[in-house]
């Protein structure tokens, strides 16, 4: 009880950026990523079981069923149909069981419900390009930037090495926003961990996603197709803001 008042009255601190060695996810801020985790979680589950009764058993066959405990083998021993067809459709049965909950998710990422805000990004080499072409300015053209990654030399106090722009996403909170991602010379790959965001961006073809993002926060991404010899600084930034901040920076921009 102590434990869990402590908690609540100290800030929340999001893993919101690729750390050194990580080996977990980082925190999610998306239904879609939250999906994502809880299907890894309940596959690893199953899995770590599996894993621990493979192991005793061939722990077990290894110790009692050697040559020099048995030195006669009984023909049934090592080949039985019964105990084929077990090992063989168990592992069927398995990753039928798998499959329904990895679809399910698969076509529930991949459906775009009406969303409020369009952004087109296109991937070039090497830097995106972004325009959100629902605003029309009074000149009559939408908002629409190149985002670079800031050189080392440039960085200012707290800002990450190889991960920040010079123009970010600004997106809203607690809205339904459409991705549609292209690229102009060769493949890249549009990738935000946070809110599992993963989409090829293809010369000649339009690809679309969705994300719904649930708090507020700085979430950083990269190219994650190879795509010559400048594919790691080509980061992407999505600063999610409350509508008051993002319609603010709307009238910025349109002004």
């Amino acid at each position: 009880m102590l434990s869990n008042f402590l908690f609540k009255l100290l800030p929340t601190v999001n893993c919101d950026v690729a750390e050194p060695w990580q080996l977990s996810f980082q925190d999610g801020a998306s239904p879609s990523f939250e999906g994502i985790v809880d299907l890894h979680d309940q596959i690893m589950f199953y899995l770590v079981i599996i894993v621990i009764g493979v192991s005793w058993m061939l722990g077990i066959i290894i110790v009692k069923f050697n040559t020099a405990k048995n030195p006669i083998v009984y023909k049934y021993f090592t080949h039985g149909t019964v105990i084929e067809l077990i090992w063989t459709v168990t592992p069927a049965f398995v990753l039928v069981a798998i499959a329904f909950p990895s679809f399910r998710l698969l076509y529930l990422m991949d459906e775009v419900i009406d969303p409020a805000i369009t952004v087109k990004a296109v991937g070039s080499q090497w830097f995106w390009s972004y325009e959100y072409s629902d605003y029309i300015s009074d000149s009559g053209e939408p908002i629409a930037f190149d985002s670079f990654m800031v050189p080392e030399a440039d960085l200012e106090e707290g800002q990450f090495r190889l991960l920040e722009v010079d123009n970010r996403v600004v997106l809203p909170v607690d809205t339904h926003v459409r991705f549609i991602l292209t690229g102009s010379d060769v493949i890249h790959s549009f990738a935000v961990p946070a809110l599992g965001l993963k989409l090829d961006a293809i010369p000649g073809r339009l690809n679309q996603t969705s994300t719904f993002i649930n708090r507020e926060g700085l979430f950083y991404g990269q190219c994650s197709e190879i795509c010559g010899v400048n594919h790691g600084f080509m980061p992407i930034v999505i600063e999610a803001v409350s509508l008051e901040k993002y319609m603010a920076w709307l009238n910025e921009q349109l002004s």
